[in-house]
């Protein structure tokens, strides 16, 4: 009998917890994005490709070649999955393959600013294995992962603990042997603010461990005479009997640029080129027509067909100053001088369509660049490669499976104020001038809010969402800009079971709209101050993201 009451509480209890969940999951039909930018409709000669190659939030961009294919991958700091990693044929058209942190037990984000977290990663091929090098800035330092294929698994993290600073990158020589660099404090006291150095020393390849004296290369820059700041990003390149040694140097705003050294060993002495920066774009004017800034943080590779090509990171500014979709990837050729490598000459723009490598393949290079509609039905058996949380989830609050052709969202009890994940799942702006919207089921549940959140960092974001009240609907727009949560719009609307939402940017300006009953648009909230959503309002790494939140509200 007792076995029997058991049983029953244990049968109670589960069918409450499902018919709570039931209550409280939302389910989003669909969610598109289109984008219409107007540097984007510039003709585009037959041989020609768009730039940025990878529009959006895509920093610090590391690349190889792997026979005659190409791989690449950038930063995500707080973001998760962590670092894409992208294949190309032509290095013009890229296909996300995967990501290379891609598991809840590789890396940890609790409590860390969205900036913080996966820095500058650098990718290698070498004798059938791909390496990955990145710092986990506050979350455990240096490490290493590998692959035999680059679509995974990506082993789990080797630690570097050897190895202070960022941005490591991995050279392997002719001899066989390799060695890690990487941005790191001076040897002595620094001498002024955004003193760096850049270090080397031996790795062995078998114990993957650092083994040996570890030395300076490069302290402070190019010219330490001019105090330069934040020599970071090294790569080291052999090509015939000279070693090249690449670094970003003056930070990664409006004074970023590229620099090139060279030298007969691995350890220097190097000389720097006379002609420096091989690549900035703060030598021009401010008021040009749709700038490109904050140009640097470069890898190039030599392609199948012997020529090379860079790529690097910029910004598409609006208004002078601010730019909402981040650092993104830029292709360019690289020009030989008398021995030394050029990606861009002084004094020249950043081209918005360049001529293509002998074997670029014909086609646009969407959805990665250029004006696109991209929509989300939600039909595949897993998520889209593009979607990505806020930091490194705990349990799984997402389901394409529960409702087929749906999104189901499990709603938190996490806001987008907390450096924990909440049950927001987002894809990156990639254009000045977009839509997102979605379709969803309203939550039946009193205490579940639902809808379009457009996220720059846990203290900047936007929340369009509604929330059922009695016989009727809240749609409300919350809004938080380094202070607390403002409540800018709200409106009651009939009780309905399904809802659109929407939110448009045009620079600076961002739009909010609701379809309760498809008879189109309305506006809850036109042309609010869209610049909470840039790095320069901001601060920060990343680029804006948008995509849909639920959450758990307190009885």
């Amino acid at each position: 009998m007792l076995e029997r009451h058991w049983f029953a509480a244990i049968f109670l209890s589960w069918l409450l917890a499902v018919t709570a969940s039931a209550e409280t999951t939302v389910s989003f039909d669909w969610f598109e994005y289109t984008g219409r930018d107007a540097v984007f409709e510039l003709e585009k000669p037959p041989g020609h490709y768009r730039n940025p190659i990878l529009a959006g939030f895509y920093p610090d961009p590391s690349i190889t070649r792997a026979g005659e294919k190409y791989y690449m991958v950038h930063s995500t700091f707080a973001y998760f999955p962590g670092i894409p990693i992208f294949e190309s044929t032509d290095l013009v058209h890229w296909t996300q393959i995967g990501h290379v942190i891609d598991r809840a037990s590789q890396l940890r984000f609790d409590g860390l600013g969205i900036s913080r977290g996966v820095f500058a990663p650098t990718i290698e091929y070498h004798e059938g294995v791909f390496y990955v090098l990145n710092t986990a800035v506050d979350s455990g330092g240096n490490y290493l992962v590998t692959a035999t294929d680059p679509r995974g698994p990506w082993s789990d993290p080797i630690w570097l603990p050897e190895i202070d600073g960022i941005d490591p990158s991995i050279f392997f020589d002719i001899d066989g042997r390799a060695y890690i660099l990487n941005n790191g404090p001076p040897e002595g006291p620094p001498q002024y603010d955004g003193h760096r150095a850049i270090w080397i020393q031996e790795f062995d390849l078998k114990r993957k461990k650092l083994v040996g004296p570890r030395k300076v290369i490069l302290d402070a820059g190019v010219d330490p005479s001019k105090q330069p700041i934040w020599i970071e990003g090294p790569h080291l390149y052999r090509i015939d009997d000279t070693y090249y040694l690449m670094c970003a140097e003056g930070g990664t705003g409006p004074d970023h640029s590229e620099v090139i050294l060279r030298g007969r060993s691995p350890w220097g002495p190097f000389e720097a080129f006379p002609g420096n920066p091989i690549l900035t774009q703060r030598d021009l004017p401010d008021d040009r027509p749709h700038p490109i800034a904050n140009a640097g943080h470069a890898d190039i590779v030599q392609a199948h067909d012997g020529s090379w090509w860079a790529v690097f990171l910029a910004s598409r500014t609006y208004d002078g100053k601010h730019f909402n979709t981040g650092r993104e990837t830029f292709l360019l050729p690289v020009e030989w001088q008398d021995g030394w490598p050029i990606i861009l000459r002084q004094g020249k723009a950043i081209p918005y369509v360049e001529k293509g490598p002998a074997f670029m393949r014909a086609g646009d290079q969407s959805p990665l660049t250029g004006n696109f509609t991209w929509r989300d039905e939600f039909e595949a058996p897993q998520l889209d490669l593009a979607w990505i949380q806020v930091h490194v989830p705990r349990e799984v609050w997402f389901d394409l499976h529960r409702k087929p052709g749906h999104l189901s969202i499990k709603p938190l009890a996490t806001s987008l104020s907390d450096k924990t994940n909440p049950s927001f799942l987002a894809r990156r702006q990639q254009h000045t001038s977009f839509d997102a919207s979605t379709a969803f089921e309203v939550p039946t549940a009193a205490n579940v809010s639902a809808g379009l959140a457009a996220f720059q960092s846990e203290h900047y974001w936007y929340f369009l969402g509604v929330r059922r009240e009695g016989r009727n609907v809240r749609v409300f727009l919350e809004k938080k800009s380094g202070g607390d949560v403002e409540y800018v719009a709200e409106t009651r609307i009939p009780s309905t079971k399904q809802i659109k939402l929407k939110i448009a940017g045009e620079a600076g300006d961002y739009s909010f709209y609701y379809d309760a009953d498809g008879k189109g648009w309305r506006p809850l909230k036109e042309r609010d101050d869209g610049t909470i959503l840039s790095t320069e309002r901001a601060g920060g790494f990343v680029g804006a993201v948008v995509g849909m939140y639920a959450r758990l509200e307190a009885r």
